[in-house]
């Protein structure tokens, strides 16, 4: 039984968060309740003393306070931090290091992992100083329960609304179950990155414009989550994560032969490069030499890695990794990554549309739709680091429902 601190603060939501207690509590948690004086507005202490039958800590000036500092005493104890309503005020505190209630000092004050539940307005959300804050707790580690889409209390249609007390719980509960021995320890993760570059003679080449920046956040979030992590990159212009195995290719054949050498032995490969379709049917020995009339290329296509992958999958059984590509489209998103996740018999599609100049290739946020066989989860536009964080929890769902394999020699 681990000790779980749920932070309720002042949002419509925080009637939610007795299902979150109770749900905690079914799980085997034993949960301790600090309240906001504004969350005290939506629901009574009482509640929260009633099901946990331990005293909600509302306040740090509480009497006796000085015989036990009680905000450290609790940060030690605590296996898990939720925050289940977070509003837009939590974020910016916890953001910005002020602590001015028990539950700002408690985030300030424990090492345990931090999960917060964002509720608030549609426009508070995407609001550019939140989304900042946001973006500062996400690179200190802080997990997201996204918040959902539909009817908010005022009045308002779009996203904000609370993430629904049971998705809360599941994400807790995994952070929890991996405390000390992380989500991913143990497994051996490809991820393939960047563009590749088809040499038309010394000189000129054929690419395209991915940056290599997706790939990079999902081998960091990969490695974050206690993962063996292997990159292949064509070339780019971004640092690499440290991982464990760097392979840098150029070509899309070279990226082919990388990436059979080292799948057979990974759990978990994922496609997030742009490989070239075509390539040079023959390649110039030096530099062509300009003349007057036009150039004629003869190009032919190259070997699909991601269906080869399919191919290897079929025919390890149990044993082959949960494969992941992407598509990259400018029309029909979700349509054509739904036909590729069928026709190259992978476990999941991230689709996303690199028409647009602010998302997709070389930019630093990104926009998806995971697709899976039974699923389609949509990613508004956010930090690629974000979207990354999406798609390995994604990842690591599809391996906990995947049946125990033969252990690999």
């Amino acid at each position: 039984m681990s000790v779980i601190a749920l932070g309720v603060s002042g949002g419509i939501g925080a009637y939610k968060a007795v299902e979150v207690c109770r749900g905690l509590q079914q799980r085997g948690h034993d949960v301790v309740a600090v309240m906001t004086r504004a969350a005290a507005r939506f629901v009574g202490p009482v509640t929260f003393e009633a099901i946990t039958r331990r005293p909600v800590i509302t306040s740090q000036w509480r009497p006796g306070m000085n015989s036990d500092i009680e905000h450290i005493a609790i940060a030690d104890q605590i296996a898990l931090l939720v925050i289940a309503p977070c509003t837009a005020n939590v974020i910016g505190k916890l953001a910005n290091g002020i602590a001015d209630d028990f539950l700002s000092t408690l985030y300030l004050a424990t090492k345990a992992p931090v999960l917060l539940a964002p509720s608030m307005n549609t426009n508070m959300l995407a609001h550019a100083a939140v989304q900042r804050n946001l973006e500062a707790l996400i690179a200190r580690g802080v997990r997201f329960v996204e918040p959902g889409e539909g009817y908010l209390a005022c009045g308002w249609v779009g996203k904000g609304r609370l993430a629904e007390p049971a998705d809360i719980v599941a994400a807790a509960d995994r952070i929890v179950a991996g405390s000390g021995a992380k989500t991913m320890a143990g497994k051996k993760v490809l991820i393939t990155a960047g563009p590749t570059y088809e040499d038309i003679d010394a000189v000129r080449y054929v690419g395209n414009r991915s940056s290599g920046r997706m790939g990079f956040a999902l081998a960091e979030e990969a490695r974050r989550r206690g993962a063996a992590v292997t990159i292949v990159a064509g070339p780019t212009q971004h640092d690499p994560p440290v991982v464990d195995q760097l392979v840098r290719v150029r070509s899309a054949a070279e990226m082919h032969e990388a990436v059979m050498r080292v799948a057979a032995g990974a759990d978990v490969v994922i496609m997030a490069a742009a490989v070239a379709d075509y390539t040079l049917a023959r390649r110039a020995g030096g530099k062509i030499a300009k003349a007057d009339g036009p150039l004629t290329l003869t190009l032919e296509r190259t070997k699909d890695i991601l269906a080869d992958l399919g191919g290897m999958r079929d025919a390890l059984g149990g044993a082959a990794p949960i494969l992941v590509g992407f598509a990259a489209e400018t029309a029909d998103v979700v349509e054509r990554g739904r036909v590729k996740l069928a026709r190259k018999s992978v476990d999941m599609v991230v689709a996303n549309d690199v028409s647009a100049d602010d998302r997709g290739f070389d930019a630093p946020d990104n926009e998806v739709t995971i697709i899976t066989p039974d699923s389609e989860e949509a990613v508004p536009l956010q930090s690629k680091a974000r979207v990354a964080a999406r798609i390995l929890d994604r990842v690591e769902s599809l391996l906990s429902a995947r049946p125990a394999a033969p252990a690999r020699r």
